[in-house]
């Protein structure tokens, strides 16, 4: 093996990483942000956790955070919470920089 071929083997390895990485702490975000609105929804613990999960799988119907956002603006609206698409936009940076915390923390 060349030292060309083990640095590219190298930075496929770290891709990899911050990909996985960058996955789990969106996954993550998702669920704190889905019990963050849960508890705003005054739902039960187990409605909570079921709602957190429902917030995670809204992810993968498109790419980026609209899909989060207009699940979690069109249920807390349902639900009489008075919130607008900003305050849900700073709760998911919130969260964002929570579920990095956690992770680091855990590893």
């Amino acid at each position: 093996m060349t030292t060309f071929d083990d640095r590219e083997r190298g930075f496929e390895t770290k891709f990899a990483r911050d990909q996985d990485m960058a996955f789990r702490i969106t996954a993550r975000r998702n669920r704190l942000i889905g019990t963050w609105a849960a508890e705003l929804m005054g739902l039960t613990p187990a409605e909570t956790d079921a709602y957190a999960k429902a917030v995670v799988q809204a992810d993968f119907e498109e790419a980026g955070d609209e899909d989060v956002i207009r699940k979690l603006l069109g249920d807390l609206v349902s639900a009489n919470v008075d919130i607008d698409e900003a305050r849900i936009r700073v709760a998911l940076d919130q969260r964002t920089v929570e579920a990095r915390r956690q992770l680091m923390e855990s590893q």
